[in-house]
């Protein structure tokens, strides 16, 4: 399989923290994916989409328990 951004054919499954964003907070999902080792690039299936989506559903409806890693704060 070769990269559809830089043509690189360097692809392997990574751990990778993905980002969904939570009203003003950002939740890490943890999961292994196909990403380009040249550019960067996180190839998604369909199963993976969907998780994602379900996770998505599940953090709004507020049924999953999350823990805090970290703080970020705004200046005014």
């Amino acid at each position: 399989m070769k990269c559809v951004v830089c043509h690189g054919d360097d692809i392997e499954a990574r751990e990778v923290n993905e980002e969904l964003k939570v009203g003003s907070d950002i939740v890490f999902v943890p999961m292994s994916l196909p990403v380009c080792r040249t550019c960067g690039e996180r190839y998604y299936d369909r199963r993976t989409i969907r998780f994602l989506e379900e996770v998505e559903e599940k953090l709004k409806g507020g049924k999953l328990t999350l823990h805090q890693i970290g703080k970020v704060l705004a200046c005014d």
